[in-house]
């Protein structure tokens, strides 16, 4: 039998002992709070058997009492929807067989208090200890709301404390106020929120005829939602008996139940919240959506957005990176005239250093894009881009909730297919997963970089506008609209109906935490060093491992054949061993390799060198730059940049290897190629089957080759 009895120890509780369950509404400062409370103390995993977050910390209550803290993801009622909102809602009811909270710390948003105080309703009616954390009060006292907090703790029945994580105001009362709950100083509120009996009085004393400790409103749930909760045939049949001995209708009890919720909570906002005349002047958030939401205006400034964001890439990191190119042009200059010859020396300059030149040459840019992403979402401009998107995505099989996973993939498609979570209808969800990595994520930015600086000149139209700026976001832009487009041809394939609701709050507007941006700025610049750097230098010195050696005849024969040349053509030394590194280039096992893909490969304008690097990038897209970088290290040992070797490349021919249709094509395929095994492994988690990752991969796959195709011939 399910138990829903909750017990405490006394004050020898220990670490392991205490569990509270953290939740409230979305947007309503958990999080905030969480980091507040727990600091650098937390773990990141995931609840049992699903694919949803787990956030845990640990807090020091008092001198004997630390608890563990469990992020919940916010709901904004006890009828869950989406996966998410199932997993707080069976902690909650004390249903879930692995997670048990002794006590819950519920957040609510002093300047949407009636709305929060539905779901805070709702748990005290579970009669399980609870204290509420108030937060957003000083965005209430701008709003000209202010709230008796003393005659609403009276009215709800539980301890309410006012708190600002920003500003770490509040926290200590607030964890004297959850010991002294522990420690059950505090009881549980005598009389329910609303009369849960009314609802279904019948039905409600039969189930607890079966479970005597549950309350009213939680035996409401046993008989909406029993098949959910880990309940024996048994029991299960015998709720089910009583649901149709009494004509329960779910639907009209859930019904009835908000509409009495939201009766008292009337009764006690007008008793304990003053709120302003709504006659007054417009708040400056409502002034602010009337420009960028508006129908015409918000669109043209969006794009506006968009434009400045990819614009500043280039103007604020062209002189960073300028000076990290030099940087490393000079250390391997120095190296190259310091270090004796030996194949250390080599592996040393030509797949050490060349490696990590490829790494942090693009750390500004890198930098720069996640800093303005941060920004606008901080600002509360990037909830906005939803809202304006959403009748847009509705037309090709999407909705509103898509646009937040979509715009997170310009970071990186793992975790923005990860928040897709959040979109209730399975559908729109699995179109999502299947066109996010479209979205061009910030591994494909130094590809971009690079191939841009080859082909595209460096010139300003009006004096501001970048040409290189304007191609970078031409290429984003492609990757957006084919996402659309695909979204909207396999939305006829994916035979899946549910009714599609798009709900989202829009939060105010605040200025950005620039704090919380510079944090950003680095841990994405670590990441991308360590983490992406990490595979970057180990393919650069595997690479330039198949590039220095290959077969023992073939490399022998190569150098035997030059040796002989060099005797007989002395004055022609230099121009000889040139030709000697290129030839053992091509018969190293990587040169092996390209030329093996080479005739697949050709007919979108790539050379067998460029065939290896797409073959590598599949680990990582961004190491792309480094197998080049090790590539032509290898074949032409000097100390020019890798921007120069590309500009000098030649095929055998004696063309260029990187034209403009080239170069054109190469950008198609990174936008549109599925390179990435990272986000393939992720789809199979979130979809449970290796059918979607399969669709996906092959539909890119096909995509990328046929349109760099096309590309490559229209401007050869």
């Amino acid at each position: 039998m399910l138990c829903f009895a909750v017990t405490f120890a006394t004050c020898e509780m220990q670490t392991s002992s205490l569990h509270i369950a953290l939740v409230g509404n979305p947007n309503s400062g958990k999080t905030s709070l969480f980091n507040a409370l727990t600091g650098l103390n937390q773990k990141v995993g995931n609840f049992p058997g699903v694919t949803v977050d787990k956030k845990t910390g640990f807090i020091e209550l008092e001198t004997d009492l630390t608890a563990e803290l469990i992020d919940l993801p916010g709901t904004y009622s006890l009828y869950p929807r989406r996966a998410d909102e199932w997993v707080a809602y069976k902690v909650l009811m004390n249903a879930d067989e692995d997670i048990q909270a002794d006590l819950i710390l519920l957040v609510v948003d002093a300047s949407n208090l009636k709305r929060n105080l539905l779901f805070c309703s709702q748990i005290i009616d579970l009669k399980r200890p609870v204290v509420v954390a108030l937060t957003m009060n000083d965005l209430a006292a701008s709003k000209g709301i202010k709230i008796d907090i003393a005659g609403l703790e009276a009215e709800l029945g539980v301890p309410v404390v006012a708190v600002n994580p920003r500003k770490n105001k509040g926290l200590p009362q607030l964890k004297k106020i959850l010991a002294q709950t522990a420690r059950q100083v505090h009881k549980k509120p005598l009389r329910d929120f609303i009369d849960n009996k009314n609802l279904a009085s019948y039905s409600i004393e039969s189930v607890q005829q079966l479970y005597p400790e549950l309350s009213d409103y939680a035996a409401v749930h046993y008989l909406i939602n029993h098949e959910h909760f880990p309940l024996d045939a048994v029991m299960q049949n015998r709720i089910e008996q009583i649901e149709i001995d009494n004509k329960f209708n779910p639907t009209k009890t859930q019904a009835e139940e908000v509409m009495q919720r939201y009766q008292r909570i009337k009764q006690i906002m007008q008793q304990n919240v003053v709120e302003p005349d709504p006659l007054e002047k417009k708040l400056f958030t409502e002034k602010m959506d009337n420009l960028l939401l508006h129908r015409t205006w918000g669109y043209l400034i969006l794009l506006a957005v968009l434009f400045l964001l990819f614009q500043s890439i280039f103007w604020l990191a062209r002189f960073p990176m300028d000076g990290i190119e030099w940087s490393f042009k000079q250390l391997s200059g120095y190296l190259s005239t310091s270090l004796p010859e030996a194949w250390w020396s080599d592996l040393t300059i030509n797949g050490l250093v060349a490696g990590l030149s490829g790494i942090m040459v693009f750390v500004p840019q890198i930098m720069i894009l996640f800093g303005l992403i941060t920004i606008l979402e901080d600002s509360g401009y990037m909830a906005r881009i939803s809202f304006l998107s959403d009748k847009l995505m509705r037309k090709v099989g999407l909705n509103g909730k898509s646009v937040m996973p979509m715009i997170s993939g310009f970071a990186c498609a793992v975790p923005a297919i990860m928040t897709t979570r959040n979109i209730e209808n399975r559908k729109e969800r699995l179109l999502t997963i299947l066109v996010t990595p479209l979205m061009s994520c910030s591994a494909r930015l130094p590809v971009y970089t690079i191939l841009i600086s080859l082909v595209i000149d460096d010139k300003y139209y009006f004096g501001f506008l970048s040409l290189q700026g304007l191609v970078m976001m031409g290429l984003y832009l492609l990757g957006t609209v084919m996402a659309l487009i695909v979204s909207y041809v396999l939305k006829g394939f994916i035979k899946l109906k549910e009714k599609s609701f798009f709900i989202l709050e829009l939060p105010t507007y605040r200025a950005p935490r620039w704090k919380n941006v510079g944090i950003t700025m680095i841990e994405k610049a670590r990441i991308f060093v360590f983490d992406a750097g990490k595979i970057i230098m180990i393919i650069s010195l595997a690479l330039w491992f198949l590039s220095a050696y290959g077969p023992g005849s073939r490399m022998e024969q190569t150098e035997n054949k030059y040796a002989v040349l060099i005797q007989q053509h002395p004055a022609q030394k230099d121009s000889l061993q040139k030709h000697l590194s290129s030839e053992k280039l091509q018969n190293s096992y990587a040169g092996i390799l390209g030329k093996t893909i080479e005739p697949v490969i050709k007919p979108l304008g790539y050379d067998w060198k460029i065939g290896i690097a797409l073959i590598t990038s599949f680990a990582a897209r961004e190491v792309f730059v480094g197998t080049m970088a090790t590539l032509y290290s290898v074949e032409e040992s000097d100390d020019s940049t890798l921007r120069e070797k590309l500009q000098a490349a030649k095929r055998e021919d004696g063309t260029k290897v990187y034209t403009l249709a080239t170069a054109l094509s190469l950008m198609v395929f990174y936008v549109l190629a599925m390179q990435c095994m990272s986000t393939l492994a992720v789809v199979k988690r979130e979809t449970r089957s290796w059918k979607w990752p399969v669709i996906q991969f092959s539909y890119m796959t096909i995509l990328a080759y046929s349109t760099s195709l096309l590309v490559y011939w229209l401007f050869r």
